[in-house]
């Protein structure tokens, strides 16, 4: 899928379906959330959240006193939307509108996060540029949480194809410049009520 067909695919659905309508909704990220507990990640470190949309992981990470966070999406109707449920809390936010493979990091983060944006790219280029992206963008011993489908979670989702991983086909990907720490499988289950596999990984900056 071309960049501007991706870019307008994650418009319409933004457009189109509420909050509370899509399939990786969480009212609480507690996996997410689990990793910044985990590795005692302090206040003021440098966050990045890739394909954050409209994800509640930002207000969470607010609530709990971070001062500098980063919410990346391929879609600006995702963003507004952020930004209108945050009201006047929005401004400690840095904005970014941007396809992930395309993406050029300004500064070094110490936390990069992914919840289900890096199994959408399926061609071996694409899949390329992120891991070259986010070794540029993440700052020494910085970490790298990544959630994607498991290979017993979808094929699909949102109508397109997906990648699917296992703990071992992660790790192999990211080994040039990650370390694994720690991975686990977890059970999402939409608001429909279907239940997701996800595998969990976690990796610190060679």
């Amino acid at each position: 899928m071309s960049e501007f067909n991706r870019k307008s695919h994650w418009d319409k659905i933004y457009q189109t379906k509420a909050l509370q309508d899509v399939s990786w909704f969480q009212p609480t990220p507690e996996t997410s959330l689990s990793f910044f507990e985990e590795f005692e990640v302090p206040k003021t470190a440098k966050i990045i959240d890739i394909g954050g949309g409209d994800s509640l992981l930002v207000d969470h990470l607010l609530e709990r006193g971070y001062k500098d966070i980063t919410v990346l999406d391929i879609s600006a109707e995702a963003i507004e939307r952020a930004k209108e449920r945050l009201g006047s809390k929005a401004e400690q936010v840095l904005w970014i509108v941007s396809d992930v493979t395309t993406f050029a990091p300004e500064r070094l983060y110490d936390v990069w996060h992914d919840r289900a944006a890096f199994h959408f790219l399926t061609r071996e280029e694409e899949i390329s540029a992120y891991i070259t992206i986010a070794q540029k963008g993440i700052a020494p011993n910085g970490l790298l949480v990544m959630g994607t489908f498991s290979e017993q979670g979808p094929t699909k989702c949102s109508g397109i194809e997906i990648q699917q991983y296992s703990e071992t086909s992660m790790t192999d990907i990211f080994k040039p410049y990650f370390e694994k720490v720690s991975c686990r499988t977890v059970d999402h289950e939409t608001p429909s009520g279907a239940i997701q596999n996800f595998v969990f990984c976690s990796f610190k900056k060679n």
